[in-house]
């Protein structure tokens, strides 16, 4: 490859990307290059409009335009009311969630796990969590954590948060493999966990 610093800024930015390597990266970045009114240069404009108008709540974790003014007794991204909050790690999981169509009710995006590397539990978005269960009237909470050491932790200590509140604490139950993240299943495993979750006893271990 040439020596161009523009064209390896832009290889080893796109190369961060997941799933992507440098090898990737090159062939898309000539791919936008070879593309510039079709493919650059509305990539850049979208791009540029995202980053510019789009937040993430400091409520409820999720995605919305920076216009849109929320609060805990006042949601203007989701004013359909529900009983049910599904927690989930990121945003990803929401996604995740959502395309497959096994969930109605509120989406909780943390923002992590607790054990994530520089990841703190202030960090996380739980208390506004238990927030929105006593204000909401919220019956159950359904903890979409990941099946790893991180997420089960995480999922724990939400349950011992939630201990005074009078909630159904549940957790995705068969389907969702050791290890497996909500993110990478597909919907039929998403749709078992879902229909086969279990009860979180806030008296247990």
């Amino acid at each position: 490859m040439q020596n161009i610093s523009e064209i390896e800024d832009l290889v080893k930015i796109i190369s961060k990307l997941p799933g992507l390597g440098p090898k990737s990266a090159k062939r898309i970045v000539l791919k936008l290059i070879n593309n510039r009114d079709k493919l650059a240069k509305p990539m850049a404009k979208a791009l540029t409009e995202v980053c510019k108008n789009i937040v993430r709540c400091n409520i409820c974790g999720t995605l919305k335009p920076n216009l849109i003014e929320c609060s805990y007794s006042s949601c203007e991204v989701v004013k359909k009311k529900y009983n049910k909050i599904c927690v989930v790690e990121n945003i990803s999981d929401q996604w995740s969630i959502q395309s497959s169509n096994i969930f109605e009710g509120y989406f909780h995006i943390l923002g992590g796990t607790i054990s994530s590397v520089g990841q703190r539990k202030e960090d996380l978005l739980i208390n506004s969590l238990k927030e929105r269960v006593n204000r909401d009237k919220i019956e159950e909470v359904i903890l979409a954590t990941s099946a790893t050491v991180e997420g089960q932790t995480t999922a724990y200590y939400i349950r011992d948060s939630l201990k005074n509140s009078n909630v159904k604490i549940s957790k995705l139950g068969q389907g969702l493999p050791i290890g497996g993240e909500i993110e990478n299943l597909d919907d039929g495993t998403l749709h078992s966990a879902f229909i086969n979750r279990t009860g979180l006893d806030v008296d247990s271990d």
